[in-house]
């Protein structure tokens, strides 16, 4: 049987806080198929953006064990988790995280770079195409309208052909008819490249388009629901 994209056993999370400590996942176990898109939905605060940080290896475990591609994300050191996810995950934030002083294809150029492509401009531009900025890549991030940078943000998760796509409320800063494009887009990327798409999501009809969805209260999954192929 192929191993899961993604394999979270009894996964916790706990962080210090002002207050002292704060629990915010409790003992989670998940299994992502390789392909599989999977949405994580529920209330503010239930661990949404928790669990994907932890799928990332942007957050470490205080307890189980996290797996990604059959590699043991909580036993690598965090220069071993910075080149897992350069060579194997694409992740999109709320936020863009571009940096402002590179123009747009500078910004999707830059992980080929650092992973050693030959042809990482070429590739940019590609991915810049894709998501139809080709006639904005010598612009920088404050000439680009937020719209405009969540799409760049795309083309530079996707440009390295990531197995693992992993996206945090990628429409939560956008107005509603730029927010479908970038939903479009997502998926579009997603099938085109074949990647294992995690989502994580407040809009219903965002989560309805996943293949499987998962619901998250107080740090614990409440439901875990595949989707019918035909919907």
């Amino acid at each position: 049987m192929t191993d899961p994209a993604i394999s979270l056993k009894n996964a916790s999370l706990s962080l210090d806080g002002n207050a002292g400590r704060v629990d915010i996942l409790h003992s989670v176990t998940l299994d992502v198929v390789r392909g599989e898109t999977l949405g994580l939905v529920g209330p503010s605060g239930s661990g949404k953006s928790s669990l994907l940080m932890l799928m990332g290896g942007l957050e470490r475990a205080t307890g189980g064990t996290i797996t990604a591609l059959g590699h043991d994300l909580t036993a690598m050191d965090e220069d071993a988790l910075a080149r897992f996810r350069r060579d194997h995950m694409g992740i999109v934030f709320q936020s863009f995280h571009l940096i402002p002083t590179m123009t747009a294809l500078e910004n999707v150029a830059t992980p080929l770079e650092l992973a050693g492509a030959r042809d990482a401009f070429s590739r940019a531009e590609a991915e810049l195409g894709a998501v139809g900025l080709a006639h904005r890549a010598g612009h920088y991030p404050a000439q680009l309208s937020g719209g405009e940078q969540q799409r760049v943000a795309l083309a530079r998760a996707s440009a390295p052909r990531p197995d693992i796509l992993l996206a945090d409320e990628p429409t939560g800063n956008l107005d509603a008819a730029n927010g479908a494009a970038i939903i479009e887009m997502l998926f579009g990327l997603r099938d085109r490249h074949g990647a294992t798409l995690v989502l994580v999501t407040h809009a219903d009809d965002l989560a309805a388009r996943c293949d499987r969805v998962v619901r998250l209260h107080d740090g614990r999954i409440a439901s875990d629901d595949a989707r019918e192929a035909a919907e």
